[in-house]
């Protein structure tokens, strides 16, 4: 069978973390920022000319600091770089980029987890201290897993250490595909044998009120550190909340697709630069974490041996699944086409993703031997982890 590798962060809290932690992360800050401004000034995008032509000169300003932070303040200042150039061409971003966040990049080198005595060593211009983090039942799936590159970072909560680990997993040969259509409210499901299963979500609802909440803050609370405070609150729970939605809306599309080894998602990456809507609207739409929900699908479905692939999204819900006309409104949210096929967008998009999926697969999709009409029905509004057969 075939292999892929998952990759997943976890986070870990230290306990009563040191004071001179605060000097290495301002010393690291400045490293960065002296990398940023050097890669500013002469263009230098790779990491290895800016690792070569800085390398001595921080040795000697830092000579107690162990060498790898210089290693990894150089490859964060190159992806700060890039990504400030990318975003300037599009005329997002002006002036110099500056590095303000207290996070330090660590690699093999400068720490080592131990997750069965729950401490961690951490190399420092003082010498390598073991510190102790609090447990969390979630670390424990870790540990048989490969440990990567770290990031240690200090919040108003406490200091944190952000630990990436992956894993080799065995991804067994696709039967069929299963399409699936995210929206910001509902998931609609295309399955292999003619069913489609649509699950209400609420996530507009949940965002919107988080929105509305933190706007009434801003309005009735002057700046300070209390607004900060219940913003930060707020803001946290939101994340925790919609963390616990996509987990669980993940679960139960991996469920569904398992016995059919296939999961055929859109690939998003570009569509925040086609919102062209009202305020409100592009509001909305870019609070929405599409991206965030599909890297757990994917993953959780990798750990499941499923294979995930990722198609157009172009016209999904504008093109007949059954003869690839254009189609039009005919009411609400159903559409309809010339050869008599007529269904909601939802269920045309989720359909043509598994088409789409198919196809790329090498897989030769058959014409419909007769229009269908699947419109008509307005979906019951259910909680997550509840299921409604549409069609079949």
């Amino acid at each position: 069978m075939p292999s892929e590798t998952i990759k997943l962060t976890a986070k870990f809290k230290l306990k009563e973390p040191p004071e001179g932690l605060g000097d290495l992360f301002s010393t690291y800050r400045d490293i960065v920022n002296f990398l940023i401004t050097y890669a500013f000034e002469n263009n230098v995008t790779s990491f290895y000319r800016l690792k070569k032509e800085t390398y001595k000169g921080l040795r000697r300003d830092y000579p107690s600091l162990p060498s790898h932070y210089l290693y990894t303040a150089c490859q964060m200042a190159t992806a700060i770089f890039k990504s400030f150039r990318k975003r300037k061409r599009k005329g997002k971003a002006k002036g110099m980029p500056v590095f303000t966040k207290e996070v330090i990049m660590l690699d093999d080198h400068l720490f080592k987890l131990d997750l069965e005595n729950r401490t961690v060593k951490l190399s420092t211009p003082k010498g390598r201290i073991q510190l102790e983090f609090y447990p969390a039942k979630y670390h424990e799936k870790f540990k048989d897993w490969k440990i990567g590159q770290a990031w240690l970072v200090r919040t108003p909560r406490g200091v944190f250490l952000n630990v990436v680990f992956s894993k080799e997993v065995e991804i067994r040969e696709p039967k069929a595909f299963v399409g699936i259509d995210l929206n910001e409210n509902n998931v609609t499901l295309s399955l292999p044998n003619g069913e489609f299963v649509q699950i209400v979500t609420h996530e507009r609802e949940i965002r919107t009120g988080y929105f509305v909440k933190r706007r009434k803050i801003q309005q009735k609370i002057r700046a300070g550190k209390r607004r900060r405070e219940l913003l930060e609150k707020y803001g946290e729970r939101e994340k925790n909340r919609l963390n616990d939605l996509y987990h669980k809306l993940a679960n139960k599309i991996v469920e569904l697709a398992e016995e059919y080894g296939g999961i055929a998602l859109e690939d998003l990456t570009e569509i925040r630069e086609s919102i062209r809507y009202s305020a409100e609207m592009n509001g909305r739409l870019h609070r929405w974490s599409f991206r965030k929900l599909q890297s757990i699908i994917e993953y959780k479905a990798k750990l499941k041996g499923v294979k995930v692939v990722f198609v157009s999204p172009a016209y999904t819900s504008s093109l007949c699944p059954v003869c690839g006309g254009k189609l039009s409104p005919n009411g609400g949210r159903v559409l309809s086409c010339k050869c008599g096929f007529e269904a909601d967008r939802d269920v045309i998009g989720s359909w043509n993703i598994r088409l789409r999926a198919l196809k790329m697969w090498g897989v030769t999709v058959p014409p419909e031997s007769r229009p269908m009409k699947i419109g008509g029905w307005k979906p019951t509004r259910y909680e997550i982890n509840t299921l409604h057969t549409l069609y079949g």
